[in-house]
């Protein structure tokens, strides 16, 4: 059981951490781009949310499968498949969660406004400047419900794993799917155990959100007085 938690727990990291970095300039675009593609681009992004899970992890299971053009260009690398396999699931996830990551930043990046935007390039300060030094830090609740957000659904998820990693143990066992495994198995206690332990998990993901928007709400106020 160890291993499920530490392999679940490194899924979760791992995608955590990485759509931080990726989601940032793709949400700062769509926060604060003038393109025409903005729209068409923010739904693709929101499209994992409305798709089925295991319809995602269909597609993923081909474009990553050994037949696939993709995996054709990697074959000289050794790289024959990245179906089945941990770095494969890292894949699945980020695509699966994006929007958990996105949709945050985003909303984050709209709510500071121009006012400080423009006094900073008043001051002289660079657009580079300007996004380390005051969007970045008035982002930051957004970057803490992103990671709250994105870590909890990529432990959840279900779907995308069992199609693209299925469940095989110590390479794509996460939670999700030994518990799947346990009732298969009718062994009823084990499945209640862990099955408790996400349904606790979960609340006090909510809570911690709900913590942190009272908290944004108060920052919010001062500022504006």
């Amino acid at each position: 059981m160890a291993e499920v938690l530490w392999l679940t727990a490194k899924l979760a990291g791992i995608t955590t951490i990485l759509l931080l970095v990726l989601a940032t300039p793709l949400s700062w675009w769509l926060a604060r781009g003038r393109s025409s593609l903005r729209t068409p681009i923010t739904a693709l992004v929101a499209l994992p949310i409305v798709l089925p899970p295991t319809v995602l992890g269909f597609y993923l299971l081909i474009a990553l499968g050994p037949k696939s053009p993709l995996m054709a260009l990697l074959q000289p690398f050794g790289v024959r498949t990245l179906a089945f396999t941990f770095e494969g699931l890292v894949i699945g996830s980020l695509i699966y969660s994006l929007p958990f990551a996105v949709q945050p930043l985003r909303n984050a990046f709209l709510g500071i406004g121009d006012e400080p935007l423009e006094a900073a390039a008043c001051l002289g300060a660079s657009r580079w400047q300007t996004f380390w030094r005051v969007a970045l830090p008035l982002a930051l609740p957004g970057y803490v419900a992103a990671a709250i957000l994105t870590f909890a659904h990529t432990v959840g998820e279900f779907g995308v794993v069992m199609m693209l990693g299925g469940n095989i143990p110590g390479e794509t066992t996460v939670l999700s799917t030994e518990i799947y495994r346990l009732v298969e198995g009718l062994e009823w206690g084990e499945a209640h155990r862990l099955s408790l332990m996400l349904l606790v998990f979960a609340f006090a993901v909510l809570m911690a959100l709900l913590a942190l928007e009272r908290r944004s709400k108060v920052l919010l106020r001062a500022r504006s007085e």
